[in-house]
């Protein structure tokens, strides 16, 4: 028995170790996602090519799984899912079970910014941001970023919404605070590039949020849209340099905020989320990412104060973001894009560029594999030894001394 433990062993660290970091590949490797790319593209309808872009709550914390996912998978072929607090073992089960269940692989997501822990009862939970930012080295919290990256290949998790790149220069500011590295854009960068590294080199897909920068507000994008009165000058020497830096270094997604910039956006009420001025014209063009643009959760009251679902969705599309998270209506989203195409207000060929892309994400996130959780020992083995090591050297390394 111990002999066969230790082949499971080897075999496991040879598979991480043999792993490709999202994004790269080799000419045999392009031509290999290409190809699988295509196979999947071409299976699916133009419904399912809009249903593609839509990634659903799995879950309400106090209120369980949600009925409806199963069918949204089934009648829409859905392009994945966001689980939020739940435990280990049922959420694994689920998830096999709607995978099995789906046509296309699912992306699975979570918000898992210190670990799973942040949303999964039985899991460990690395320091908050704030504390790495007393770390002064940036190796841990790579080999941080590699740990959570490990954490969520064990529970068949694809994609992180982390890390926070938001400098935290509001002291006022009632949802960033402890999840940002600090209030220097400097350390900002170089803490949120090392914590991303670490996850996509374990073929986790990264997402630097909350862009164009969160840090210096007083409001709750949750509950309203925050205003950033700042000007190009600021926006640009300040909040813009994290996610320049990230995107320089090569991330793989960037989520855009609930914001209302007004030397961005001049249309009044109008969230950074649906602007093409800002998603489309600044980060796709003058910054020149080209990675997945992932949106805020579209059932934030950021942006349903002021747009209804379906029209919410359809913006978010037209401003250039790839994935559409957490839509408060699915079917209400698909028919608003439906109808925005017959009606020639936005091409056929957008749904389907944007769908290829997500796509190729999912071949090089692996979901071109068979998908299954093995549960056995599933949460003895989120709480590895190594993990609680890891940890402690976390914390002391970010002990600090006030004089």
């Amino acid at each position: 028995m111990k002999h066969h433990t230790r082949l499971i062993f080897i075999l496991y660290i040879f598979q991480i170790l043999s792993l490709t970091a999202v994004g790269q590949q080799d000419d045999s490797g392009q031509g290999a996602m290409e190809h699988w790319v295509d196979s999947v593209f071409n299976s699916l309808s133009p419904q399912e090519r809009i249903a593609q872009l839509l990634v659903v709550r799995a879950n309400d914390p106090r209120k369980g799984y949600r009925d409806e996912v199963t069918r949204y998978i089934k009648k829409y072929n859905i392009g994945g899912l966001t689980f939020f607090r739940g435990d280990a073992i049922k959420q694994a089960l689920v998830t096999n079970k709607w995978q099995d269940l789906a046509k296309t692989p699912l992306f699975i997501s979570i918000d898992a910014e210190w670990g799973l822990g942040m949303r999964v009862n039985d899991a460990i939970s690395f320091p908050f941001q704030m504390t790495l930012g007393a770390i002064s080295d940036n190796a841990l919290i790579y080999e941080m970023g590699r740990a959570v990256a490990m954490q969520c290949r064990r529970m068949g998790i694809h994609i992180n919404f982390a890390p926070v790149a938001d400098i935290n220069s509001n002291p006022a500011n009632p949802i960033i605070g402890m999840r940002s590295f600090g209030e220097d854009k400097q350390q900002v960068s170089e803490k949120a590039i090392a914590y991303m590294k670490g996850m996509e080199e374990q073929r986790i897909i990264a997402t630097g949020k909350h862009f164009p920068g969160h840090g210096d507000t007083d409001t709750d994008s949750h509950q309203t849209l925050p205003i950033i009165k700042h000007d190009k000058s600021r926006l640009d020497s300040v909040e813009l340099y994290p996610f320049r830096k990230l995107i320089d270094a090569g991330i793989s997604g960037i989520m855009i905020a609930h914001l209302y910039i007004p030397e961005l956006e001049k249309k009044p009420e109008l969230a950074s989320t649906l602007s093409p001025n800002i998603v489309n014209k600044l980060l796709r063009k003058q910054l020149g990412f080209d990675g997945l643009i992932i949106t805020d959760a579209l059932d934030m009251q950021g942006v349903t104060k002021y747009h209804k679902a379906g029209e919410i969705e359809l913006k978010a599309l037209k401003a250039g973001n790839d994935i559409l998270l957490l839509p408060e209506d699915v079917p209400a989203a698909i028919r608003a894009i439906r109808k925005a195409i017959s009606q020639k207000k936005i091409k056929q060929s957008l749904v389907d560029e944007r769908c290829k892309k997500i796509l190729r994400f999912k071949y090089q996130a692996g979901l071109d594999l068979e998908q299954f959780i093995d549960t056995t020992s599933l949460v003895k083995d989120l709480n590895a030894p190594y993990y609680q090591s890891l940890n402690r050297k976390l914390y002391q390394a970010s002990l600090t001394l006030i004089k």
